[in-house]
């Protein structure tokens, strides 16, 4: 794998921390405090990318001049778009109808923002050029995309206005000319089947060097359940490895983990094993919680060991066997969050929210496997039911036989550390168990 300039980590902004940053004044982080935190995960946490959301509430798309200027001395030093990077997330057009417009006018403000680099650095770097889509399903989503923005927002330079001017002779030149466009893979069937979107876009695009793709961790673990994930993604990661090969392209993935157990255990004090259990990701995601629910020096130091480790090829797993371990505990997760689904909503409300703003629309809200059974997002979930001091994590264990157990042990041995650890206690196995029962909801609620 060719040396390339892409970060390990990628800060992000999903809101399940519970202290405040100590740059804010308020407990809920919004506009001017963002553009903090993308200076302090920059210049503190020495994470090289910020991913910066344009779904789901008021798109600042001045975010780059704000940067530049605000904090020139870091950034004559630490040059974006080349040093240190700034990644945007965009709503899906085919998902998010009602925020589909907020596509377009974030692909516009990218020539814009190039100027205000350009001015800033006084040559060429691109401050933003890639983008990732949530919810990706088809590569032609991608490929729409791709074209939209060399059609119609560079490719407009070139129009005539009257008999003597482009546009680009009246306004400049917009650069850059093209965009790198990230599939971020949420739902079970594309998890186990990255290669088929992937594979039509490097083949659509021409994309020869390298190409990254999101897989996330949360959101599949709220519809489908926690240990179900974790085997989904050791498939995936399997078929990524053999697509590189087979197209000789590198793909670098990312992997979205949270830092709470059932959204993938990613903290300050747990990165060395989830290095191990995913060798082949290239690139983390720090989300609030890691940044500011931990002591400096442990987060410091996680970064530091992430940005100097490298990544290896993925476990080898037998995806036959995955599959039909899968297939089971999403069934049984399925049937138990049915019955504590009254519980989650219940608890909900009393969740504090730390962003000013809604994340992109959660796939348990179109899925149709679990009825018509309507759930928070996976980080108000995990605190409604650790609240309850019920462990997500364990729903659905009781599914698995001794074989089954013995067999993800040999794929994943850190699960012992979070999961299987509570599934051979009793006490977890039984209330596993009980869950599936009617009865043990009214014992709950008692």
């Amino acid at each position: 794998m060719a040396n390339h300039n892409v970060s390990r980590t990628m800060s992000t902004q999903h809101p399940d921390n519970v202290h405040a940053p100590f740059f804010s004044d308020n407990s809920e982080l919004a506009g001017e405090d963002e553009i903090k935190e993308v200076f302090y995960t920059f210049s503190h946490i020495h994470s090289r990318e910020q991913l910066w959301d344009c779904e789901g509430k008021e798109v600042d798309n001045f975010v780059v001049k704000k940067l530049l200027n605000k904090y020139e001395p870091y950034f004559t030093r630490h040059k974006l778009g080349k040093d240190v990077f700034l990644t945007l997330r965009v709503p899906n057009p085919s998902i998010e109808k009602s925020e589909a417009k907020i596509l377009l006018e974030t692909l516009e403000s990218i020539p814009r923002n190039f100027d205000a680099a350009k001015l800033f650095y006084n040559e060429d770097i691109a401050p933003i050029f890639e983008i990732a889509l949530p919810m990706t399903t088809d590569y032609r989503e991608l490929a729409r995309i791709a074209e939209y923005y060399k059609r119609h927002v560079v490719g407009k330079q070139h129009h005539q206005l009257g008999k003597d001017m482009t546009i680009a002779e009246w306004i400049g030149k917009f650069q850059p000319e093209t965009l790198r466009i990230i599939p971020l893979i949420e739902t079970k069937e594309t998890i186990l089947n990255p290669d088929r979107i992937v594979e039509g876009y490097l083949k659509e695009e021409k994309v020869e060097d390298y190409q990254r793709v999101w897989l996330a961790r949360s959101d599949p673990a709220l519809n489908y359940g926690n240990l179900a994930t974790v085997l989904m993604l050791k498939v995936s990661f399997q078929k990524l490895q053999e697509l590189q090969e087979r197209m000789s392209v590198d793909i670098l993935p990312i992997l979205g983990c949270g830092s709470a157990p059932f959204r993938g255990n990613f903290k300050p004090t747990n990165v060395k094993n989830c290095v191990q259990g995913y060798p082949s990701v290239y690139t983390f995601t720090l989300q609030s919680a890691f940044k500011y629910d931990y002591n400096i020096k442990d987060i410091t130091s996680a970064v530091k060991f992430l940005n100097d480790s490298k990544p290896s090829k993925p476990v080898d797993v037998d995806e036959e066997k995955c599959i039909s371990i899968i297939e089971k505990l999403t069934k049984e997760y399925q049937r138990q969050v049915k019955l504590i689904g009254k519980l989650v909503n219940d608890m909900s409300p009393y969740v504090p929210s730390r962003r000013k703003r809604k994340l992109h629309i959660g796939l348990f809200g179109y899925s149709r496997s679990i009825g018509e059974l309507k759930l928070p997002r996976a980080i108000t979930f995990c605190a409604a039911l650790y609240s309850y001091g019920l462990p997500p994590e364990i729903l659905g264990l009781n599914a698995l036989n001794e074989n089954d157990v013995d067999y993800i042990k040999d794929i994943y041995a850190n699960l012992t550390s979070i999961i299987l650890d509570d599934f051979e206690r009793r006490d977890y196995r039984q209330l596993s168990e009980n869950i599936a029962r009617a009865g043990f909801v009214r014992g709950f609620l008692g």
